[in-house]
């Protein structure tokens, strides 16, 4: 078992540095480095150490079954919310998508229904609209996009979406996770 390499798989899986590791574990990023190459082996105490702060149970990191990401998310796995008086139900189509970089979600907007006020953040965001038309307000401007439309923009200023058509409105929305 290279247990170097899994330690700097489980490191880059939580978006730490070498150097964020060994601050958090008080040990050098030398030794972190070291210690990846299987050029070192930790102590027990060091090791549950960096194990904590990886969020892994040493069971799970000496489970010899390959942890499969998971990759097709079916109906039963979407959770939804809904507000009736504003007339929007939001579909998150990959549970924990808030743990990751990307968050996909479909939204429904009833006719003069509203999404919620964003304030501004450096997300990217992008939506495809599959039925009806929305009208997004980004700062000051109003654009609009109907069904097989697309947009596309950056969450610099305080953003909200609207149903300003006749009809429900459905779009697919994907936004990055960066906030300000």
């Amino acid at each position: 078992m290279q247990i170097g390499k899994k330690i700097k798989n489980l490191r880059v899986q939580k978006g730490l540095t070498q150097e964020e590791l060994g601050e958090r574990t008080d040990l050098s990023k030398g030794y972190i480095s070291q210690l990846e190459r299987d050029l070192s082996s930790p102590s027990l105490e060091t090791f549950f150490s960096i194990l904590e702060v990886l969020g892994c149970k040493p069971n799970d990191f000496f489970n010899d079954e390959e942890r499969l990401q998971k990759v097709v998310y079916t109906e039963d796995d979407q959770r939804e919310y809904e507000d009736e008086e504003k007339g929007y139900k939001v579909e998150w189509l990959v549970p924990e998508s808030n743990e990751k970089e990307m968050e996909p979600v479909k939204i429904t907007l009833q006719e003069g229904g509203e999404y919620k006020l964003f304030e501004p953040s450096l997300s990217e965001t992008f939506g495809y609209v599959l039925k009806g038309r929305i009208c997004l307000k980004l700062g000051k401007q109003y654009y609009r996009a109907k069904a097989g439309e697309s947009i596309y923009f950056q969450a610099s200023e305080e953003h909200q979406l609207f149903n300003d058509g006749d009809g429900t409105a459905e779009l697919l929305l994907i936004a990055t996770d960066s906030y300000l």
